[in-house]
């Protein structure tokens, strides 16, 4: 009852996250969300999950009675009389037994039979049991791939959350310069017309030349914020054109306070990986057992019968001849079934083995190179938390040297290359500011996966 509860809530908390979202911005949290509810690869996990829980249902519904039914209606010929020459039922002076079979002088009768069989295994020497163990462990591998795709999905909306802002930040940037530009060609080709200043054609090239590349360069960016979006819609199924985002800007995340060894900690303690290496593990070792056990014998016990009728047909009761068309069989029954092939048996179990010897060498890399992966994103992280502060610093001042040269140029103290100059710098270290940003973030988010924690 409890479950259901909470299921409840979960399922309402997802339908409230889709009107929110629907109605006003999209977060980056709300975005994930959207993106976990309706991505169809979690639902093929999900689907591979009933299927490693259907096999664990048959491995344990094989330990249960087995049912085995036969039942037929058919055509006899008919028999009227006993077993002797001419029908007679006792010998008295000619004994030859009746050879009549195949004579329909007696007519036809119907034919009806029943076979049947109930059989519950008492010992399959631990077959089933490894059967059921490895089944288990299967269910808990493919629970794990699950949360794997739920992680691979929302680092995707990660990346075309931040990717999208940062494009859309680059384009704000170039269209901030090209107006620039523009503004400054406006004033070179007035000062020419008029004959004013110290503007001259180098100049005017100059500023002609750098509107070309800032028009390239705005294209691309308008191109990648493109993409960006579609990537966005495509995961979320939001069907807008362009999706409001509560943020205004790309922002740096907070920097995590975690140390190293900690965040290692958390990967050993809750990466899926780890799990999927220990389950798989123990479903290996437990078919590998089942495949020792092929060769010994399963135990049984169970009832077992047989009923035919024949109305068109006189009964023979005789206890030393069986009559397929009138008789009746049931009984109780204890029995032993033993099938192995020498040499394909032991081969199985070398081929178990062998799978279970290279998983072991697997869990052996995991163990150091989960480790690693946690070292190499703390790393980056750190590298692009540097950088930030750094490209912070040298963007600003290149807007002040921008914003300088820009007026001097006005005031007609500059040269249109000093204005081109002091662009590109300002340019090329935001570009740089929000590239590093922006890998800042998801390098967060990745470090929240590999530790095993992002979802």
């Amino acid at each position: 009852m409890q479950r259901s509860i909470s299921r409840l809530f979960g399922l309402f908390a997802v339908l409230c996250s889709f009107v929110v979202s629907a109605q006003g911005t999209l977060s980056i949290e709300q975005a994930i969300e959207l993106a976990l509810a309706q991505d169809p690869r979690i639902a093929e996990k999900q689907a591979f999950v009933r299927k490693a829980q259907g096999l664990l249902q048959e491995a344990e519904g094989s330990g249960g009675l087995r049912y085995s039914v036969d039942s037929f209606v058919a055509v006899a010929n008919g028999v009227d009389g006993g077993f002797y020459e001419d029908g007679e039922s006792s010998c008295s002076n000619n004994c030859e037994p009746r050879d009549d079979l195949y004579d329909l002088d007696d007519g036809l009768s119907l034919w009806g039979g029943l076979t049947f069989s109930i059989i519950k295994p008492l010992s399959t020497f631990g077959r089933l049991e490894s059967y059921q163990n490895a089944a288990k462990n299967n269910i808990l591998i493919k629970q794990q791939d699950v949360y794997l795709q739920r992680d691979e999905v929302a680092l995707q909306v990660v990346r075309a959350y931040y990717g999208y802002l940062t494009a859309r930040d680059s384009r704000f940037l170039l269209e901030d310069t090209l107006k620039r530009l523009s503004g400054a060609l406006e004033l070179v080709e007035g000062w020419l017309e008029d004959g004013e200043g110290n503007a001259s054609q180098t100049d005017k090239f100059a500023l002609q030349s750098g509107i070309g590349l800032v028009d390239s360069f705005l294209a691309e960016a308008k191109r990648v914020e493109l993409v960006a979006m579609a990537g966005l819609q495509f995961l979320t199924g939001r069907d807008e054109t362009v999706i409001e985002l509560v943020d205004s800007r790309l922002r740096p995340l907070p920097m995590p306070q975690e140390s190293l060894d900690q965040w290692i900690e958390l990967a050993i303690a809750n990466r899926p990986e780890f799990k999927q290496v220990e389950a798989g593990l123990a479903a290996r070792r437990a078919l590998v057992q089942a495949k020792r056990a092929d060769k010994k014998p399963i135990v049984f016990a169970g009832v077992a019968g047989s009923l035919a009728y024949a109305p068109g047909r006189d009964t023979l009761d005789n206890p030393y001849i069986t009559d397929p068309f009138n008789h009746a069989a049931i009984s109780p029954l204890i029995g032993m079934r033993w099938q192995w092939e020498a040499g394909a048996q032991p081969a199985r179990v070398v081929q178990a083995q062998a799978d279970l010897d290279a998983l072991v060498h697997k869990a052996s890399f995991a163990r150091a190179g989960i480790p690693f992966q946690v070292r190499e994103e703390y790393y980056a992280m750190q590298a692009r938390y540097q950088s930030i502060q750094s490209m912070k610093s040298s963007s600003r001042a290149a807007r002040r040297w921008m914003i300088a040269a820009y007026a001097d140029f006005e005031a007609g103290l500059e040269q249109a290359d000093k204005i081109l100059t002091a662009l590109q710098v300002y340019v090329l270290a935001y570009s740089d500011y929000l590239k590093a940003v922006n890998e800042f973030n998801n390098h967060i988010s990745r470090l929240r996966s590999v530790s095993g924690v992002f979802q």
